[in-house]
């Protein structure tokens, strides 16, 4: 190792080891190429999670209305809705949330909707979905 890979006021008595700056900066190059790496990883999740798809409601609940609690009823329940004829994205879902209302539905079908989709537990169509879309980034 050259003496002027090692500061001088660094210097050390014993055994302790200086490291170099050589090392130092290798080490730094390799925590930016892991930095490099994970990134790209966490854009593809997110890219995901606002595609992914939330049905309203889940085959479980074919043919059955939605009350404006949120409740699978029976069909034909006076004040529930059809449910949707196509699943939502988490992108959809998420506006939704913050005011807008889910396409193709009106504002008390969307609430209602989205009251079923807040009821939503493990292992229900569309929970995964809604479980990462209230994720914090």
């Amino acid at each position: 190792m050259e003496n002027s890979d090692i500061p001088p006021e660094s210097t050390l008595s014993g055994d302790e080891a200086v490291p170099s700056r050589r090392k130092m900066l290798a080490l730094g190059a390799a925590g930016v190429s892991a930095a490099l790496t994970i990134r790209p990883a966490f854009a593809q999740t997110a890219v995901s999670v606002m595609n992914c798809q939330i049905p309203v409601p889940g085959p479980s609940g074919a043919g059955k209305y939605i009350d404006a609690s949120g409740k699978l009823v029976p069909a034909g329940t006076k004040g529930a809705f059809p449910g949707s004829p196509r699943p939502f994205t988490g992108e959809e879902v998420k506006r939704a949330f913050r005011g807008q209302t889910l396409p193709g539905a009106t504002y008390n079908q969307s609430q209602a909707y989205l009251q079923y989709i807040r009821r939503l537990q493990a292992g229900q169509s569309g929970f995964t979905c809604f479980a990462s879309i209230q994720m914090p980034r």
